[in-house]
Formats: structure tokens, C-alpha cells, sequence
């Protein structure tokens, strides 16, 4: 660290005699021989012998992003004026008017100014590719029973092992078979337990011809490369080799000398007990819940406690006689041990309040929500950031047809994809459904907006109209809730026999999600219950001056200090009206 920003014999990579800035004064130098580098300099030697060209050494060359010409004698790193008694560097062998832009392995563009190129036939390497040094023999590959050789060539042919080509990886074969394979499929493990099947999966290296989709992308598999399949007798779940081990669907837990567990007992997934006369003991509630019949003026404003939707859309829930506490009778079926293609890694279910704000969005949906969730097991014990799916995720099956896309049926997929959400026009990065026939594809946000929901200002439960093509303009509509023209090409809430058209947002807002009475904490100090809001006379939200509109609305105090902290209509107050979850968390107050 203590050096000066000058290398008076200029760095042994790049043979620059300064440091990038004046500040930067880190070198790193040979306690042996002296020989000194730039800061990262280290990790680029001049001249290399890579296995992507054993045939001829490759030199590190500067390529001038602006003109394209390059050069191996690389200039001054610091654009200030050089000490007046150093040398020039000497550029007498320097190249110029050649212009290389791609990588000769992987085609890509070059990223950055260095690169490394033979001098001899004009082959180049990016850094990302010249930093991969695979082996140029595999003696003893679990997927093969012979010894692999590296090709020096992209592997543009199907691999064996997967059934994909991808040329840029490092590929290996066997002449004796005929046999090639990737870098990162030789080693593919022999059985696995993916949470989207109840049963271990065996890889094998081919199948009896059988026409089978692959139950992770919905894709068909070829009978002729590696693959994943059940050995289960009359189980025909099958798997690509890559679908199969991708990081978002498997747990990278190789089980083949491993025992196989036995099946979970009832009682460890059961949720409740049943005492008898329609009464049972959930897990997540000290009092006894009873089974009873809806009661459309008693029971209008409940709302289940898993899903937060209101308990009118089924006939029978489950009812605490000593508190505010009821399920749907589906909800309080839910397993307390899931697998499920949205994680993968068994997932078990959550039914204690959260009380910090930072802990109830869903990362699958990125919804805000009070109600139950399901959790991993192993969380925090090996570390990184809390995360939960909510039950409304959990409950959308696997495989199954869209509303709004009759044609084909559509999957949850966890891969990341680069297809644009058919609704919200975002990309879908994320957890997702898609179409393996065709380009739709919906965010997981989108994807569980209920087809039918109840609204409290309609005898009838409102219809998602997934847009009518070619109605823009033809027809006007109007939200029943903010009053504002209806864009009739996007999702909107309908009800044909009362003439109702709501828009999405009016009715979910950001905090449809959020149980009334539930309270959580924002920060260190400040905190927020959530209030329904069933007066007559709205109020103003304390932080942008708005009427509060929805169903509910928060209070906002600090949960040390019971003063009168605050000033609210010209009077102090210790708890202030907040319209949003947008004003709760962002606006200060």
C-alpha cells in the first residue's frame, strides 16, 4: 500500500508507468524478484498458453474502444502528463488499423479493453473465456465409463448428457463411444429429490422410446440424450438434465448413497385436529374453531385469516366462538409441510402474526399481506434475507389452463425468462407462468388475480374481463369506485347483470391483503394498525392530505412515546390517519 503512484520499470503486464489515479497508490510486486503490477494487472499475464489454443501462445493486447485499433504495448494507465525525465513507452511494435470486437470462442463482443490474441492466426479471447482453464483430460467421470478429452472446439453439435448445444462452454468427448459432453454435464448427479415430485428422480443416460414432456419446461424430451426420470413402477415423470438440476429447482443435495425417507405421517402435515360436533384444534390458534354455516348479514366483514380474502365466497368456515378469528374451510386445510415448484426446498407453513413490516411482503407475488405463509425450514440458520410465499401463491396448481389464455395450458416456472407479462408488460424475471406452445407468459402477480371476487357493493361476485380486443373507443365504461374512464383493452372487474366495471387497482389497492386490527412495526419507533374503514365520514390521510378511499387505512404512532406527538387538524394527537401503504412506508411523517 505505501508506494508511489509511479512504477519506475513499468508494470510487467501492461508496461504502464503509472497508477490509474494519484489516490490509487496499490501495487502488487515480487518479493523475489521485484517485478511490479497495477492492481489487477496480476490476474492478466502477458503471454499465456490457453486450452481453447494449444497451438500457438496468445499475447495481451489494449483495444481503443472509440477507433477499434489495438495494440500490445500498452500506454500510459494514468491520463495525467508523465514525470518530464520517463521515458515514452516504445511502441515500435505496436499494430494499428486492426479492429477485433468478438471473442473467437464464445462470438461475443468484447467487454472492456483487454484481450488476448494469437499473433500468429489472429485467434482471440475475451478475459471472461481466458480466465476458464478446464483440464485437458477427465480420467474418471461419473457420467461416462471411459476417460474424457477436451475438444478444443465449440461443441456445436447436441450434448449427450443434456441434449443442448451451447458452443461457448467447455466441452470433452470420447472417441471410443462417439460419446460428447459439457464441462458441467460429465458430472451430473446419479439421483436427486426435486419438490415438484413426491418421489426420488435417476438420471440415465438415454430411454426406451417414448414420447414424454419434461415436467419442469413442458417441453418434449428426446429419447436419445441424459435425462431425469422416476423408476417408480407406472411413473412416468421424465426431466431434462438441465430442467432438472437448475439452481431454482433443485436443492444440489446428491442422494445416491443415501437412504430413501420414509413418507410423512399424517399427523406431521396435518394442520388440525378434529375434537367432534364440528369443532377442531388448529395449529396456529389457542382457541377451538366451529364449523358453521355463512351468514350473509353476521358475517359480511370477516375475512380469513390465511388468505385475507372474505370469508363469503364459501358456504361452511371455520369460526372462533371467543375471538375475531376464522378460516375457510379449504384454508384451514392447508398442509403444515409443503413441496412445492415455487421453492426448492421444502416449504412449511407459517400461521404466527408478523410484526415487522419488512417480513410480510411475499417474494414470489411482492404483495404486502397479514395472512399465513409458508416459510423454509433451515431459515436463519444458513443465512440470507427472509423470504415467504403466501398461501394464494401456494394454492395455483402446477400445470393448468388460464382464463385468459384458452388456446394452451400454461406452467409455473422459476427459471428466469426474457418473455414480456401479457397484462403488466414486465419482463418476467421471476417466478412466472408461462406457455411452453407459445409466447404468453404472465408474472406470478398477474397470474393470481382471482377470476371471481366478491365486492361489498354487489349482490353478485365480480367477473376479471381479461380486455376486449378491439373495443378501444367502440364501447365506454366507467369505475364504479374513482369514477375515471375504463380502459377497455386491459383487466378490468365486471358484473353483467348490475352494469358494474371496477378497475384492478380500485379494488385491490396496495393493501387489500392487510386484516383489519393487525399491527406491525415500521421502523425502530414508528408503528401501524390497520383500521377498516366503515365510518361515514372519511378521513384525511395525515401525509399527503387525500381523502382515505379504501376499505382500510392505517394509524400511524410511535410505540414508545404515548404523548401527543403529532398535529392533526390543528390538535395534538397521538395517533394520525395514513391513507396507503405508499404514505405509511415512503412519504415521511
Amino acid at each position: 500500500m505505501d508506494c508511489n503512484f509511479v512504477i519506475p520499470l513499468g508494470c510487467s503486464t501492461c508496461g504502464g508507468k503509472y497508477t490509474m489515479r494519484e489516490q490509487d497508490n496499490v501495487l502488487i510486486y515480487c518479493t523475489t524478484c521485484g517485478v511490479e503490477f497495477h492492481n489487477g494487472c496480476d490476474e492478466r499475464p502477458r503471454r499465456i498458453t490457453h486450452p481453447y489454443h494449444l497451438q500457438h501462445p496468445l499475447t495481451l493486447f489494449c483495444r481503443d474502444p472509440e477507433t477499434g485499433t489495438i495494440s500490445n504495448i500498452i500506454p500510459d494507465a494514468n491520463p495525467c502528463k508523465p514525470h518530464i525525465n520517463d521515458q515514452e513507452p516504445d511502441t515500435s511494435d505496436q499494430e494499428s488499423d486492426i479492429i477485433f470486437d468478438k471473442c473467437t470462442w464464445c462470438g461475443k463482443d468484447f467487454e472492456g479493453v483487454w484481450f488476448y490474441r494469437c499473433l500468429i492466426c489472429s485467434f482471440c479471447l475475451d478475459l471472461p473465456c481466458a480466465k476458464s482453464l478446464p483440464p485437458l483430460t477427465i480420467t474418471n467421470p461419473k457420467g461416462h465409463h471411459h476417460s474424457l478429452i477436451f475438444l478444443p472446439r465449440p461443441l456445436l453439435v447436441q450434448c449427450d448428457a443434456c441434449g443442448l448445444v451451447n458452443g461457448p462452454e467447455p466441452s470433452y468427448a470420447c472417441f471410443q463411444c462417439s460419446y460428447m459432453a459439457h464441462q458441467s454435464c460429465i458430472d451430473l448427479p446419479r439421483v436427486i429429490k426435486i419438490t415438484r415430485h413426491p418421489h426420488r428422480l435417476n438420471y440415465i443416460p438415454y430411454r426406451s422410446p417414448l414420447s414424454s414432456l419434461c415436467r419442469v419446461c413442458y417441453k418434449k424430451v428426446d429419447v436419445k440424450y441424459g435425462q431425469y426420470s422416476c423408476d417408480r413402477k407406472d411413473c412416468v415423470y421424465v426431466a431434462h438434465s438441465r430442467c432438472a438440476t437448475h439452481d431454482t429447482v433443485w436443492d444440489k443435495k446428491e442422494l445416491e448413497w443415501e437412504l430413501e425417507e420414509s413418507g410423512d405421517d399424517e399427523e406431521d402435515i396435518a394442520p388440525f385436529k378434529n375434537l367432534g360436533d364440528g369443532f377442531i384444534k388448529h395449529f396456529g390458534h389457542d382457541h377451538p374453531l366451529k364449523l358453521k354455516k355463512h351468514n350473509g348479514v353476521v358475517d359480511t366483514e370477516k375475512l380469513c385469516e390465511a388468505c385475507v380474502y372474505p370469508i363469503v365466497v364459501s358456504d361452511q368456515f371455520y369460526d372462533c366462538e371467543e375471538c375475531d378469528y376464522s378460516l375457510h374451510e379449504v384454508c384451514a386445510s392447508l398442509p403444515k409441510k409443503l413441496d412445492h415448484a415455487l421453492n426448492n426446498q421444502t416449504l412449511f407453513l407459517d400461521p404466527s402474526p408478523q410484526n415487522e413490516y419488512s417480513y410480510m411482503t411475499c417474494h414470489v407475488c411482492s404483495r404486502v399481506t397479514t395472512g399465513f405463509r409458508y416459510i423454509r425450514h433451515n431459515y436463519p440458520t444458513q443465512g440470507g434475507p427472509y423470504s415467504f410465499i403466501d398461501v394464494r401463491c401456494v394454492s395455483v396448481p402446477e400445470y393448468f389452463t388460464h382464463k385468459s389464455h384458452g388456446d394452451h395450458l400454461v406452467f409455473i416456472s422459476t427459471i428466469s425468462s426474457n418473455k414480456d407479462c401479457k397484462r403488466c408488460k414486465n419482463t418476467c424475471s421471476g417466478s412466472h407462468v408461462e406457455c411452453p406452445e407459445c409466447e404468453f407468459a404472465l408474472c406470478y402477480a398477474c397470474a393470481t388475480i382471482p377470476h371471481e371476487l366478491h365486492y361489498k357493493y354487489d349482490k353478485h361476485p365480480l367477473t376479471l374481463c381479461y380486455g376486449e380486443k378491439g373495443s378501444a373507443g367502440s364501447d365506454i365504461y366507467w369505475c364504479e369506485v374513482c369514477e375515471k374512464l375504463l380502459d377497455t383493452t386491459e383487466w378490468f372487474y365486471t358484473c353483467n347483470q348490475c352494469c358494474t366495471t371496477v378497475h384492478l387497482q380500485c379494488v385491490f389497492g396496495s393493501s387489500f391483503f392487510m386484516k383489519p386490527g393487525s399491527k406491525f412495526s415500521l421502523n425502530t419507533r414508528k408503528s401501524a394498525e390497520v383500521i377498516r374503514n366503515s365510518s361515514n365520514s372519511r378521513q384525511l390521510c395525515y401525509t399527503c392530505g387525500n381523502l382515505c378511499t379504501a376499505s382500510i387505512y392505517y394509524e400511524g404512532y410511535d410505540r414508545f412515546y404515548k404523548g401527543l406527538l403529532f398535529t392533526y387538524k390543528n390538535r395534538d394527537v397521538s395517533r394520525v390517519p395514513i391513507c396507503s401503504l405508499y404514505c405509511l412506508t415512503v412519504k415521511k411523517w
